[in-house]
């Protein structure tokens, strides 16, 4: 019978769903609403409203974030990487297989994300150095690096959040490596998938020139490492701000740097509010017919070469970078110019990149987004500041990088000591893993700041804020009610078709709300529709962890986000590329469940 604390939780459910579907405020704020709300409506005590900030759940996955951290901030990845894409030679197939299947593996222990991250710079330099359209890469990447965190309990937030959600209803709770054959079924297919139909349904994008306020990267490039230098004459009307005299916008030339005339001061990173004067020194980046055209206006002549910047600008020193904006930046949503960016890191934008169109103009007033690619002229000293930053991941590996490569082996100690605790069982999953994260600080691999700021704390609190979502649908007889509900409507199936109305429902609701979202509702939902129908309800409950990660139809996920950018990808991409791969997905899921796991049919 429906009763009004029921009427209340599907409220809840459905005003979540809205607002993660709209955006109107940030995923994590969401979760916030429902945690604050949750107690105030009576439907979860104080103490309930709150326990997800320290489930097993929550405190694993800040684990495993630090963990990957620490890997990543000894090299330990970037060797991986390297040999990697040695292996694949010139090889289209080979470098998807290779590449995709690393990354999945990768992701089978670290944020898929972060895997994803790792690679792509190198992935990109080999799809330059082979002529291969990064477009016919990336995707598989992508792809196969989110399928990755099925092959462990620890590979994916779902997954990490399984067991918890399954406790209330005192069912055994799943191993390390229990849903790893699921895992490798998945991947498997997904590389066939791309080999022998990649051809067909990935596209082969080449970067274009817009309109007149784009520029083709390559075109920057060329002038990259060829910086102009020139004087003002002792007798022009240049005595005003960088601003005023819109050198960016009417000749497509940056200035990179300002020498003041008779001081020894150099500004390296000149703001818009920097004032020029005659005789003033200034280095210049952009296309030469445009630099020309842009000295003769001002009656300047080109130096041969760089003098008064000859040290500070030099190759050595200086140099450009791209850099994109990741998810979570503190950057999205933002402009360069409300941010302060010049003056805050000492770097010069040169252009912006976002799907299929760079801007050269205008850059400074352009709100930024997820995926956009900036290009950056700077030193590269400020590029490891910036890097450090975690504003920006860099797809251009910076000259000056700081590895803390001596403590390779103390990091793969810690890592190594967290899984065989896991293994052993004789510990949670969450001590384990701490105890991993925790010895990467006290071995000196990350300092407890660096732990900190690795951590992704959106992803905590959305995480944590959702948990009482499921203690309400569980309390109130919410689940229960909407499980009998969906049985009735479906009649009396067998255990097989059962598990795959819950694999496609995952699927739909993953596509609407995050993977986390769509778990913490649908796992108390399905281990109650098992229930009455008679049927297992761990591999329910396991049907639901791994259905959400099968999010490829739409860029929602943060890997396919992520990758649109570098890949110049559009939405259709995504829905040519991920149709397919959704029915495979659910198809070999269901099929590896009912092989390995004896679901009858």
């Amino acid at each position: 019978m429906l009763t009004a604390d029921m009427i209340m939780v599907m409220a809840v459910i459905a005003a979540a769903v809205f607002l993660f579907i709209v955006e109107w405020v940030r995923v994590d704020v969401v979760a916030i609403i429902v945690m604050v709300t949750l107690p105030i409506l009576g439907l979860v005590t104080g103490q309930e409203a709150f326990m997800g900030f320290s489930s097993n759940a929550v405190m694993s996955i800040i684990a495993v974030i630090i963990i990957g951290a620490g890997l990543d901030r000894t090299g330990i990845m970037n060797k991986v990487a390297k040999p990697i894409t040695r292996l694949a030679g010139n090889s289209e197939s080979r470098l998807i297989v290779l590449v995709s299947s690393t990354v999945a593996v990768i992701s089978s222990f670290m944020q898929n994300i972060g895997a994803v991250a790792l690679f792509l710079p190198a992935t990109q330099r080999v799809c330059k150095k082979m002529d291969v359209a990064p477009s016919r890469i990336l995707i598989p990447m992508g792809f196969l690096g989110i399928i990755g965190g099925c092959l462990t309990l620890v590979g994916s937030s779902p997954l990490i959040l399984l067991n918890d959600l399954m406790a209330p209803k005192g069912l055994e709770p799943f191993g390390l490596f229990d849903v790893t054959p699921i895992g490798i079924a998945l991947i498997i297919a997904a590389l066939i998938y791309f080999v022998l139909f990649g051809r067909f349904i990935l596209p082969e994008k080449k970067t274009d020139t817009g309109a007149s306020q784009t520029i083709d990267f390559g075109q920057i490039y060329t002038s990259a490492n060829e910086l102009f230098e020139m004087e003002f004459p002792v007798e022009c009307d240049c005595e005003k701000p960088l601003e005023e005299l819109a050198i960016r916008p009417h000749y497509l030339v940056t200035v990179v740097a300002v020498a003041k005339h008779g001081e020894t001061k150099k500004i390296l990173a000149p703001t818009w509010d920097t004032v020029i004067n005659p005789e003033d020194t200034i280095a210049v980046v952009g296309a030469k017919e445009n630099v020309q055209r842009f000295a003769e206006d001002f009656n300047m002549k080109i130096k041969e070469k760089l003098e008064i910047f000859e040290d500070d600008l030099s190759t050595d020193n200086a140099g450009m970078v791209e850099a994109i904006v990741p998810p979570q930046s503190k950057l999205e949503g933002k402009t360069l110019r409300s941010i302060h960016f010049r003056a805050k890191y000492q770097v010069n934008p040169i252009a912006v990149k976002r799907h299929d169109k760079i801007y050269y103009a205008g850059i400074s007033n352009l709100i930024l987004r997820e995926g956009d690619v900036l290009l950056l002229q700077g030193l590269y000293q400020r590029f490891v500041i910036l890097k450090d930053s975690k504003d920006l991941t860099f797809i251009t590996p910076v000259e000056v990088e700081i590895m803390k490569t001596e403590k390779a082996g103390m990091a793969t100690l810690c890592f190594v000591v967290a899984i065989g605790m896991v293994l052993s069982g004789q510990f949670k999953l969450s001590v384990a893993l701490m105890a991993g994260a925790l010895g990467m600080v006290l071995t000196k691999v990350l300092t407890i700041d660096e732990a900190y700021q690795a951590v992704d704390w959106r992803t905590v609190f959305l995480l944590a804020g959702l948990i009482p979502l499921g203690v309400a649908t569980e309390k109130t007889g919410t689940a229960s009610f909407i499980a009998n509900l969906i049985l009735t409507l479906i009649g009396d199936v067998s255990p097989v078709i059962l598990l795959t109305v819950i694999g496609i429902l995952t699927s739909v609701f993953t596509l609407v709300v995050s993977n986390v979202g769509a778990t913490v509702l649908l796992v108390p939902l399905c281990i109650n529709m098992a229930i009455g129908a008679g049927a297992d309800p761990r591999m329910a409950a396991l049907t639901v962890a791994v259905a959400a990660s099968n999010t490829f139809v739409l860029p929602t996920h943060q890997v396919n986000a992520y990758i649109m950018g570098p890949g110049g990808y559009k939405t259709i991409d995504y829905i040519k590329a991920g149709t397919v791969m959704t029915v495979l997905y659910l198809a070999v899921m269901i099929g590896s469940m009912a092989l390995f796991y004896g679901i009858s049919a």
